[in-house]
């Protein structure tokens, strides 16, 4: 390469470094803060997709780990009367913490059970 190609190289080089802007992503745009809706829980609609995708494999009927059983809402109400659904859930102390050898369940499903409850945990 003859040094009046290597300058021009050079030169396209810088002007194309120049031309292009730093670009910075911006969290909130990338991540929008995603609401969780707590209005209104249904045993059917909210609470027990959650219990069914998360739970079920261990505390079902045909396999009851721990002797706990969450499979149908008389099951699951039992733990709720208890506290222990919430209790373990939440990770507090003096109760076993689940999904057991697993992350915590998201802060939305948390919330959404912990509102079924307080509005009343009604088989609805």
């Amino acid at each position: 390469m003859n040094l009046k190609s290597h300058h021009l190289w050079i030169a396209g080089m810088v002007l194309i470094l120049s031309l292009s802007k730093c670009y910075y992503d911006n969290e909130e745009d990338l991540y929008p803060v995603v609401e969780c809706n707590t209005t209104n829980m249904s045993y059917a609609n909210n609470v027990n997709p959650i219990i069914t995708n998360n739970c079920l494999s261990c505390h079902n009927a045909q396999f009851p780990q721990g002797g706990v059983v969450l499979e149908g809402y008389s099951n699951l109400h039992n733990f709720v009367i208890n506290g222990k659904l919430k209790g373990s859930i939440q990770h507090d102390s003096g109760f076993s913490p689940m999904p057991q050898g697993a992350a915590k369940l998201s802060s939305c499903f948390i919330q959404q059970i912990n509102a079924w409850i307080d509005q009343g945990a009604q088989n609805n």
